[in-house]
């Protein structure tokens, strides 16, 4: 009697972006860059990331999303994550023995260069070369502050580097972190269809981008410049050079200032 052969079960593995806790079937991609965010709010997330080019990214396994609830580690039987200022003051602080114990878990099999970074808006600004360096590192982990900050201890204790996202203050750090991972994303090879169009772009050059433009030629009796139908790649070349120079010099004289030195 010959037994007829059994098929063999093939094992699908989907890239989710879930909170960890709900992410037990989706194993950790090893090589693949990460981003594990400490958050109030793990409904924010993935956010405009799971969409478009981040979003088919994060789905195709190019890089991976993992969120900490916060809350979780809550104190007592409301789960607070919160107290008022030492000494006084308005306003409440992210307590050090809530986001202490986020942390540990967020960077538990953290391996190689993992910034762990804090959105404060009296951290470093985010520039594109910030951006360059999260993408060469292995991973990086986010905790997203809210009220009137953080306990200054887990500062101290994790050297976290405080980053901001510029020079206003937001309710949360949600948005930054997705500004932030969005800006390093897209860099990874891979991400994007054309890897060249990150060459030309603002600031990667020191310069703001020049001007694009694209069909019809003639709209609302503006024509697109004659230098960029004319087929003269050099001469093209030395004009988006010069518009990018002019543009920054009258917009970022700060980045006129950096890029002249």
């Amino acid at each position: 009697m010959t037994e007829t052969p059994r098929a063999r079960a093939r094992k699908t593995i989907r890239i989710s972006a879930q909170p960890r806790e709900l992410m037990t079937e989706t194993p950790d991609l090893h090589g693949v860059w990460k981003a594990n965010v400490i958050t109030l709010f793990p409904e924010a997330f993935p956010g405009v990331l799971g969409l478009s080019l981040t979003g088919k990214a994060l789905k195709e396994g190019l890089w991976q999303l993992h969120i900490h609830d916060l809350r979780r580690f809550g104190i007592g039987k409301h789960r607070n994550v919160d107290d008022t200022p030492a000494g006084g003051g308005a306003g409440m602080v992210l307590r050090a023995d809530v986001v202490g114990p986020a942390i540990e878990e967020a960077m538990q099999g953290a391996r190689g260069h993992w910034p762990l970074i804090y959105l404060s808006p009296r951290g470093r600004r985010v520039d594109q070369p910030l951006a360059q360096s999260l993408a060469r590192a292995d991973g990086v982990t986010l905790i997203c502050g809210r009220f009137e900050g953080l306990d200054e201890r887990v500062i101290a204790h994790y050297g976290i580097q405080e980053i901001s996202l510029g020079d206003f203050v937001m309710t949360g750090g949600e948005i930054a972190a997705q500004a932030l991972i969005d800006a390093t994303v897209r860099l990874i090879p891979g991400v994007l269809g054309n890897a060249a169009s990150t060459d030309e772009e603002s600031f990667s050059s020191g310069l703001l981008e020049h001007p694009q433009y694209t069909r019809p030629a003639i709209w609302g009796g503006h024509a697109i410049p004659d230098i960029l139908l004319s087929g003269n790649h050099q001469k093209i070349a030395e004009w988006r050079r010069a518009q990018s120079e002019t543009l920054t010099q009258s917009r970022r004289p700060d980045l006129w200032a950096k890029y002249k030195k």
